[in-house]
């Protein structure tokens, strides 16, 4: 009766032990995906940004350059900072804590293109997190995006909180889910929802307002002053 008792109290603390291996694997895989790679993510993303920026300053004013970032995206909600802006929304690109520019399935516009969606895409949790707070935005809001010579100051308009991820719709030139029929100049966020998932997709829709010239101080225009 005693050894039958010790060999379940063994077989209890061995299991307890198990559990608790697994915890600490767990806790340690969470710390590493929802931690570690936005600090991986950033110090990529902040090379990358001042390579771009030494770039322009080297070739002086001119038109966009897309063969490295083509800019930077300025959104006051996410809290500061900025986000670097490349060509593409694989994997692979959007891990180095960049926002890209959809090239397929449904190919963005760039904000110099006289109309057209300027249709992006980021994390919102690990690798850079950069659209983490993309439920901040509401209408009238502000997103302005950076070019070599251009401020492109757009206003939120629309949001989506939750589709399929299928839905393509919301890329097109003239997204008429956003209640526009009509084309124009837009910007398009998207990333996963909910938190800590990628079930479905959040939608920001904004239209732009304005442009300004990059002056020799590279002087923000005044909504991020």
């Amino acid at each position: 009766m005693a050894r039958a008792r010790n060999r379940i109290a063994g077989t209890i603390s061995v299991f307890g032990e198990l559990l608790i291996t697994a915890g600490l694997i767990l806790g340690l895989f969470v710390v590493y995906s929802l931690w570690w790679t936005n600090v991986l993510a950033d110090r990529a993303a902040d090379k990358e940004g001042d390579q771009v920026r030494d770039h322009w300053a080297d070739t002086g004013p001119g038109a966009l350059d897309t063969k490295d970032g083509i800019g930077f995206l300025h959104v006051p909600a996410f809290g500061g900072g900025e986000v670097l802006v490349k060509k593409g929304t694989d994997t692979k690109t959007l891990n180095n804590g960049v926002a890209g520019y959809y090239t397929e399935p449904v190919s963005s516009a760039l904000p110099q293109d006289e109309q057209g969606n300027f249709t992006l895409a980021a994390h919102r949790d690990g690798h850079g997190a950069k659209f983490h707070n993309i439920h901040k935005l509401k209408s009238g809001d502000p997103i302005v995006f950076e070019s070599k010579d251009t401020w492109y100051v757009y206003k939120v308009y629309k949001t989506l909180p939750e589709t399929t991820k299928f839905n393509v719709d919301v890329l097109q030139p003239v997204p008429k889910e956003s209640g526009r029929n009509k084309p124009g100049r837009f910007i398009t966020l998207t990333t996963c929802t909910p938190m800590y998932t990628s079930d479905y997709r959040y939608i920001v829709w904004g239209e732009l307002e304005r442009t300004e010239k990059v002056d020799s101080a590279r002087t923000p225009p005044a909504e991020l002053r």
